[in-house]
């Protein structure tokens, strides 16, 4: 499924920028570079991250109770109930390309 989102989004992507062009594609490289420097924007990816992860989580125990898994704690019985997602520190995006490669 993400492979199929990715190649969704990036077929998109290639088509939206070959009909807008250069210029156009200098623009949108210039909103994403202010974009991505945002402390607020940065602060609200990491809180959806942190909470895409509770769900993911929740998604995964679910679905080990529900397909009959063998193993003891998959068997567990009620519902566990996850607390909210805490943000203490900003997200490390070092980690982050710093640009998306130029389009030739």
């Amino acid at each position: 499924m993400a492979k199929f989102s990715f190649l969704l989004g990036f077929g998109a992507g290639y088509v939206l920028g070959a009909k807008a062009g250069r210029e156009r594609y200098e623009q949108i490289l210039g909103l994403w570079s202010d974009a991505k420097d945002n402390p607020q924007l940065q602060g609200l990816a990491g809180i959806a991250q942190a909470r895409a992860d509770d769900v993911l989580d929740s998604v995964k125990s679910k679905m080990g109770r529900d397909t009959g898994s063998d193993l003891p704690a998959a068997r567990s019985t009620g519902t566990t109930t996850l607390p909210p997602a805490t943000i203490t520190e900003s997200p490390d995006l070092t980690a982050l390309p710093a640009d998306p490669p130029p389009v030739v």
